[in-house]
């Protein structure tokens, strides 16, 4: 493949959602979250492609939309699993790597964003109002 076209990324999105919807991690939060999987796929498709190809015809935001969804540190790490296997499925190694990439980097920040640590092991909850440090 010598480019990335929307063609590509909507393949990519409708595979990849296609197997997390049957996955056994992921597959209870976006099936729960999720009431029309076309829709979903047709708005996930613009999102890649504004991030891939540049195309700035999605219009969302993405923090809000994960925020009232029960999603736990290793989700991220299985998402991105998924993600990887189908775009170098998909793609091939060229348009895959900055796939994952991007997939990588928007992983982390949602993470960040939700407050979700990569190392739950490590968070600590303040204690406010004990007067102790």
């Amino acid at each position: 493949m010598s480019e990335l076209t929307p063609q590509a990324v909507a393949n990519l999105v409708d595979r990849f959602y296609d197997r997390v919807r049957v996955d056994p991690d992921l597959g209870p939060v976006f099936n729960a979250a999720i009431d029309d999987w076309p829709e979903h796929k047709r708005l996930l498709t613009s999102f890649w492609c504004s991030v891939a190809l540049g195309m700035r015809s999605y219009r969302g935001n993405p923090m809000a939309a994960h925020r009232p969804h029960p999603i736990r540190p290793e989700h991220f790490s299985r998402w991105l699993a998924l993600w990887s296997d189908v775009a170098e499925s998909v793609l091939g190694p060229e348009h895959a790597a900055p796939m994952v990439d991007y997939a990588t980097r928007i992983g982390r920040s949602l993470r960040y964003g939700l407050g979700i640590s990569e190392h739950p092991e490590l968070v600590t909850i303040p204690s406010h109002g004990s007067g102790t440090r």
